[in-house]
Protein backbone atom coordinates (compact mmCIF):
# COMPACT_ATOMS: atom_id res chain seq x y z
CA UNK A 1 0.00 0.00 0.00
CA UNK A 2 1.46 3.65 -1.21
CA UNK A 3 2.08 5.69 1.66
CA UNK A 4 0.67 8.51 -0.12
CA UNK A 5 -3.32 8.66 -2.05
CA UNK A 6 -3.22 11.00 -5.54
CA UNK A 7 -6.52 12.45 -4.68
CA UNK A 8 -8.71 14.91 -7.62
CA UNK A 9 -10.93 17.34 -5.79
CA UNK A 10 -13.71 19.38 -7.61
CA UNK A 11 -12.85 23.16 -7.19
CA UNK A 12 -15.10 25.87 -8.13
CA UNK A 13 -18.43 25.88 -9.34
CA UNK A 14 -20.40 23.99 -11.94
CA UNK A 15 -17.85 25.23 -14.91
CA UNK A 16 -14.95 23.87 -12.23
CA UNK A 17 -12.49 21.24 -12.75
CA UNK A 18 -10.19 18.99 -10.81
CA UNK A 19 -6.88 19.32 -8.59
CA UNK A 20 -4.68 17.08 -7.39
CA UNK A 21 -3.25 16.82 -4.11
CA UNK A 22 -1.30 14.14 -2.20
CA UNK A 23 -2.17 12.83 1.21
CA UNK A 24 -0.92 10.92 3.27
CA UNK A 25 -2.59 7.55 3.68
CA UNK A 26 -3.05 6.35 7.42
CA UNK A 27 -5.23 3.45 8.61
CA UNK A 28 -8.65 3.57 9.36
CA UNK A 29 -8.98 7.02 7.20
CA UNK A 30 -12.20 7.73 6.00
CA UNK A 31 -12.67 9.97 2.83
CA UNK A 32 -13.95 12.58 5.15
CA UNK A 33 -10.58 12.28 7.15
CA UNK A 34 -9.08 13.25 3.28
CA UNK A 35 -10.88 16.50 2.93
CA UNK A 36 -10.67 18.04 5.94
CA UNK A 37 -6.66 16.91 5.47
CA UNK A 38 -6.58 19.19 2.10
CA UNK A 39 -8.67 21.89 3.88
CA UNK A 40 -6.43 21.99 6.94
CA UNK A 41 -3.12 21.35 5.66
CA UNK A 42 -2.82 22.33 2.10
CA UNK A 43 -5.86 24.63 1.02
CA UNK A 44 -7.63 26.17 3.77
CA UNK A 45 -10.30 28.00 0.93
CA UNK A 46 -11.26 24.59 0.28
CA UNK A 47 -15.10 24.12 0.72
CA UNK A 48 -17.14 21.30 2.06
CA UNK A 49 -19.66 20.54 4.82
CA UNK A 50 -20.09 18.04 7.70
CA UNK A 51 -21.38 18.59 10.82
CA UNK A 52 -21.47 14.89 13.36
CA UNK A 53 -18.92 13.16 11.87
CA UNK A 54 -21.08 10.20 13.13
CA UNK A 55 -23.27 9.23 9.98
CA UNK A 56 -26.20 11.32 11.50
CA UNK A 57 -26.54 14.77 10.32
CA UNK A 58 -25.84 13.28 6.86
CA UNK A 59 -24.18 16.59 5.09
CA UNK A 60 -20.94 15.23 4.66
CA UNK A 61 -22.53 13.07 1.50
CA UNK A 62 -20.47 13.64 -1.67
CA UNK A 63 -19.28 11.65 -5.19
CA UNK A 64 -16.27 9.34 -4.27
CA UNK A 65 -14.75 7.74 -7.33
CA UNK A 66 -18.26 8.46 -9.10
CA UNK A 67 -20.33 6.99 -6.46
CA UNK A 68 -22.78 9.22 -4.22
CA UNK A 69 -21.77 8.78 -0.24
CA UNK A 70 -21.56 9.82 3.04
CA UNK A 71 -17.97 10.43 3.24
CA UNK A 72 -17.51 10.26 7.47
CA UNK A 73 -18.54 6.80 7.29
CA UNK A 74 -16.74 5.49 4.08
CA UNK A 75 -13.05 4.19 4.76
CA UNK A 76 -10.67 4.86 2.12
CA UNK A 77 -9.85 1.41 2.05
CA UNK A 78 -13.14 0.00 0.77
CA UNK A 79 -13.12 2.82 -2.00
CA UNK A 80 -10.05 3.86 -3.68
CA UNK A 81 -8.86 2.89 -7.23
CA UNK A 82 -5.53 1.22 -5.49
CA UNK A 83 -3.94 4.92 -4.15
CA UNK A 84 -5.94 7.21 -6.07
CA UNK A 85 -9.53 8.81 -4.81
CA UNK A 86 -11.59 11.45 -7.08
CA UNK A 87 -13.85 13.30 -5.10
CA UNK A 88 -16.28 15.21 -6.40
CA UNK A 89 -19.70 17.51 -4.92
CA UNK A 90 -23.12 15.78 -5.26
CA UNK A 91 -24.89 15.37 -8.77
CA UNK A 92 -28.59 16.49 -9.35
CA UNK A 93 -27.55 19.70 -7.30
CA UNK A 94 -26.50 23.10 -7.85
CA UNK A 95 -23.06 23.13 -6.89
CA UNK A 96 -22.32 26.68 -4.55
CA UNK A 97 -18.89 25.94 -4.55
CA UNK A 98 -16.43 23.01 -4.55
CA UNK A 99 -17.65 19.95 -2.74
CA UNK A 100 -20.94 22.16 -1.26
CA UNK A 101 -24.23 21.84 -2.88
CA UNK A 102 -27.35 23.70 -2.49
CA UNK A 103 -29.98 21.61 -1.18
CA UNK A 104 -32.73 23.79 -1.09
CA UNK A 105 -34.80 22.28 -3.82
CA UNK A 106 -33.74 18.96 -2.56
CA UNK A 107 -36.00 20.27 0.52
CA UNK A 108 -38.58 22.14 -1.70
CA UNK A 109 -39.80 18.63 -3.07
CA UNK A 110 -39.95 17.13 0.35
CA UNK A 111 -42.28 20.41 0.99
CA UNK A 112 -44.36 19.40 -2.26
CA UNK A 113 -45.02 16.03 -1.42
CA UNK A 114 -46.25 17.14 1.88
CA UNK A 115 -43.64 15.59 4.06
CA UNK A 116 -45.06 17.32 7.19
CA UNK A 117 -46.72 15.55 9.69
CA UNK A 118 -50.70 16.88 10.24
CA UNK A 119 -52.21 15.26 13.51
CA UNK A 120 -55.38 16.39 15.83
CA UNK A 121 -54.55 15.90 18.52
CA UNK A 122 -52.82 18.80 21.26
CA UNK A 123 -50.82 18.53 23.96
CA UNK A 124 -53.59 18.40 26.04
CA UNK A 125 -55.44 15.05 24.96
CA UNK A 126 -53.92 11.71 25.76
CA UNK A 127 -51.23 10.05 23.41
CA UNK A 128 -52.29 8.38 20.03
CA UNK A 129 -52.06 4.49 20.70
CA UNK A 130 -50.23 2.67 17.64
CA UNK A 131 -49.91 -0.73 17.86
CA UNK A 132 -46.17 -1.95 17.26
CA UNK A 133 -47.36 -4.89 15.95
CA UNK A 134 -49.26 -3.32 13.00
CA UNK A 135 -48.40 -3.71 9.28
CA UNK A 136 -48.66 0.47 8.53
CA UNK A 137 -45.84 0.85 11.94
CA UNK A 138 -43.63 -1.95 10.40
CA UNK A 139 -43.98 -0.13 7.13
CA UNK A 140 -43.67 3.34 8.63
CA UNK A 141 -40.28 2.46 10.56
CA UNK A 142 -39.05 1.03 7.46
CA UNK A 143 -38.69 4.25 6.39
CA UNK A 144 -38.37 6.72 9.19
CA UNK A 145 -34.41 6.97 9.55
CA UNK A 146 -33.77 9.02 6.94
CA UNK A 147 -31.02 11.54 7.67
CA UNK A 148 -31.71 13.61 4.09
CA UNK A 149 -28.37 13.18 2.83
CA UNK A 150 -29.26 13.36 -0.32
CA UNK A 151 -27.37 10.36 -1.69
CA UNK A 152 -30.61 8.71 -3.20
CA UNK A 153 -31.36 11.78 -4.98
CA UNK A 154 -28.04 12.04 -6.57
CA UNK A 155 -28.00 8.63 -7.48
CA UNK A 156 -31.24 8.86 -9.29
CA UNK A 157 -31.49 8.72 -13.01
CA UNK A 158 -34.75 9.81 -13.21
CA UNK A 159 -33.97 12.95 -11.56
CA UNK A 160 -31.18 13.28 -13.85
CA UNK A 161 -33.39 13.04 -16.49
CA UNK A 162 -36.52 14.84 -15.42
CA UNK A 163 -35.22 17.52 -12.85
CA UNK A 164 -38.84 18.23 -11.36
CA UNK A 165 -38.97 14.76 -10.48
CA UNK A 166 -39.65 14.81 -6.64
CA UNK A 167 -37.19 12.08 -6.01
CA UNK A 168 -36.85 9.34 -3.55
CA UNK A 169 -35.98 10.83 -0.34
CA UNK A 170 -39.36 12.92 -0.41
CA UNK A 171 -41.63 10.41 -1.74
CA UNK A 172 -39.98 7.90 1.13
CA UNK A 173 -40.98 10.71 3.39
CA UNK A 174 -44.40 10.55 1.98
CA UNK A 175 -44.80 7.02 2.15
CA UNK A 176 -43.55 7.02 6.28
CA UNK A 177 -46.78 9.67 6.85
CA UNK A 178 -49.05 7.55 4.38
CA UNK A 179 -48.60 4.58 6.87
CA UNK A 180 -49.21 6.84 9.72
CA UNK A 181 -52.34 6.46 11.42
CA UNK A 182 -51.84 9.22 13.57
CA UNK A 183 -51.57 11.69 10.02
CA UNK A 184 -55.10 13.16 9.10
CA UNK A 185 -53.27 14.72 5.41
CA UNK A 186 -53.70 11.14 3.75
CA UNK A 187 -55.88 12.56 0.41
CA UNK A 188 -53.62 15.78 0.03
CA UNK A 189 -50.38 13.85 0.46
CA UNK A 190 -52.05 11.51 -2.10
CA UNK A 191 -52.69 14.06 -4.46
CA UNK A 192 -49.26 15.59 -4.39
CA UNK A 193 -47.40 12.44 -4.94
CA UNK A 194 -49.35 10.69 -7.18
CA UNK A 195 -49.10 13.16 -10.42
CA UNK A 196 -46.56 13.20 -13.53
CA UNK A 197 -43.72 14.17 -11.26
CA UNK A 198 -44.29 11.94 -8.23
CA UNK A 199 -44.52 8.30 -7.48
CA UNK A 200 -45.52 7.09 -10.89
CA UNK A 201 -42.49 8.92 -13.00
CA UNK A 202 -39.74 6.31 -10.59
CA UNK A 203 -38.56 3.71 -13.15
CA UNK A 204 -38.14 1.13 -10.13
CA UNK A 205 -34.14 1.03 -11.54
CA UNK A 206 -33.42 0.26 -7.53
CA UNK A 207 -30.09 2.91 -7.29
CA UNK A 208 -31.87 5.05 -4.39
CA UNK A 209 -32.02 1.70 -2.51
CA UNK A 210 -28.57 0.40 -3.51
CA UNK A 211 -26.87 3.90 -2.09
CA UNK A 212 -28.58 4.65 0.54
CA UNK A 213 -26.45 4.45 3.70
CA UNK A 214 -29.41 4.18 6.06
CA UNK A 215 -30.07 0.81 4.57
CA UNK A 216 -33.45 2.42 3.73
CA UNK A 217 -35.59 0.95 0.33
CA UNK A 218 -36.87 4.29 -1.32
CA UNK A 219 -37.88 1.62 -4.28
CA UNK A 220 -39.94 -0.19 -2.51
CA UNK A 221 -41.39 3.18 -1.00
CA UNK A 222 -42.35 4.71 -3.84
CA UNK A 223 -44.07 1.19 -5.11
CA UNK A 224 -46.45 1.36 -1.95
CA UNK A 225 -47.25 4.73 -2.84
CA UNK A 226 -48.37 3.60 -6.67
CA UNK A 227 -50.72 1.16 -4.85
CA UNK A 228 -51.99 3.55 -2.50
CA UNK A 229 -52.50 6.48 -4.90
CA UNK A 230 -53.90 3.71 -7.39
CA UNK A 231 -56.87 2.34 -5.24
CA UNK A 232 -57.40 6.40 -4.40
CA UNK A 233 -57.91 7.29 -8.19
CA UNK A 234 -60.27 3.92 -8.67
CA UNK A 235 -62.41 5.46 -5.75
CA UNK A 236 -62.29 8.93 -7.05
CA UNK A 237 -60.63 10.36 -4.18
CA UNK A 238 -58.04 11.79 -6.47
CA UNK A 239 -60.35 14.28 -8.64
Amino acid sequence: MSATLKVKVWRGKTSGSFVDYEVPRLESQTVLDVVTHIQRHLDPSLSYRFACRVGMCGSCAMTVNGVARWTCRTHVSKVADGDALEIAPLSNLPVIKDLATDMREFFDKWAKSHGQFKGTKTRHDEFEQVRPESRERMAANAGIECIGCGVCYASCDVVTWRPDFLGPAALNRAWTLANDVRDNAQRERLKAVAGDVGCHACHTQGSCSERCPKQIEPTAGIAGLKRLAGRAAVRGELE
